[in-house]
């Protein structure tokens, strides 16, 4: 049977040293970091993403406006609001809150952003400096990823790796980490052929895809570690992930439940790269997050 990796507790872990870290530098008379969070339209999900993200930096001492536009907003109007928090000496992150209504040209948004303020790691700037192995943000969902599979033990160097999925946020990323920490990576998605075959040669899987339960517990190497990164919602809102979860718990050695795995460290490592912006433009004292 699994192990189940803990991604709330591991997330509160990170959380709760964000607030340390936030609570010294304040106390030594920096001002309060800023996550400038805006969010286009009334879509569910999309405010409940943004609850989340708003409550945890309130949780870390992190001030987050929340920008709220209309339905109707134009790219335009957007693109005015993202240059006005740019300018803003007092706001360290920036996050525009996805997806955007259709008629917003969402790449000219996320284009906009200043690099320095871009803490989801979306700018072109950041995607090619972590292709390049150069200092940037890294988009949080892929940071976390790698945090989960730390926290089991298991040394990535050396490793199998396949991430099912090769999206811009999670796919492509993600196999980037994996490869400078020295694993062997192969990046798969729903067309590859005889995806089985490639899954079972993995000492560490990554399901990132967007396909309830597409992988299943013979398509898992015994032993392996596997990180479940879908959010899917069946029978009427049930959440499931990407991974069969019951049949997979049975042959992985490590495995992250859904909810409670990936998610919560998507947030837990915003607020940790909002931190390092604060860090860079403040010029507080940086300690390592433990």
């Amino acid at each position: 049977m699994s192990k189940i990796i803990d991604g709330k507790a591991l997330s509160m872990s990170i959380k709760e040293d964000v607030r340390a870290k936030v609570s010294e530098a304040v106390a030594r008379g920096v001002r309060v970091p800023c996550l400038a969070v805006v969010i286009v339209g009334d879509d569910p999900a999309s405010k409940s993403y943004v609850k989340g993200k708003v409550n945890a930096a309130s949780f870390t001492g992190i001030d987050s406006p929340l920008i709220e536009l209309p339905e109707e907003t134009t790219t335009e109007q957007l693109l005015s609001c993202v240059r006005r928090l740019n300018s803003d000496p007092s706001v360290d992150g920036i996050l525009v809150q996805l997806p955007l209504p259709a008629h917003i040209d969402a790449d000219a948004v996320l284009d906009a952003v200043d690099p320095s303020k871009d803490v989801d790691g979306f700018h072109p700037s950041n995607v090619a400096a972590l292709w390049l192995g150069r200092p940037c943000f890294v988009p949080c969902t892929p940071l976390g990823i790698i945090r989960l599979i730390e926290s089991t033990g298991v040394d990535i160097s050396g490793k199998n790796a396949v991430v099912v999925g090769r999206s811009n946020i999670v796919g492509k990323p993600v196999a980037k980490l994996l490869l400078d920490r020295n694993a062997t990576v192969t990046l798969a998605h729903s067309r590859t052929r005889d995806l089985a075959s490639v899954t079972r040669g993995a000492d560490i899987l990554v399901a990132a895809v967007g396909r309830p339960r597409m992988i299943t517990a013979d398509m898992i190497k015994p032993g392996a570690v596997v990180i479940d990164v879908g959010i899917n919602r069946i029978d009427g809102g049930r959440l499931v992930g990407d991974v069969d979860f019951d049949g997979a718990s049975a042959v992985a050695g490590f495995i992250t439940p859904v909810p409670g795995g990936a998610g919560p460290m998507t947030i837990a490592m915003l607020m940790a790269n909002t931190l390092g912006a604060y860090y860079a433009h403040t010029g507080a004292a940086q300690q390592p997050l433990e």
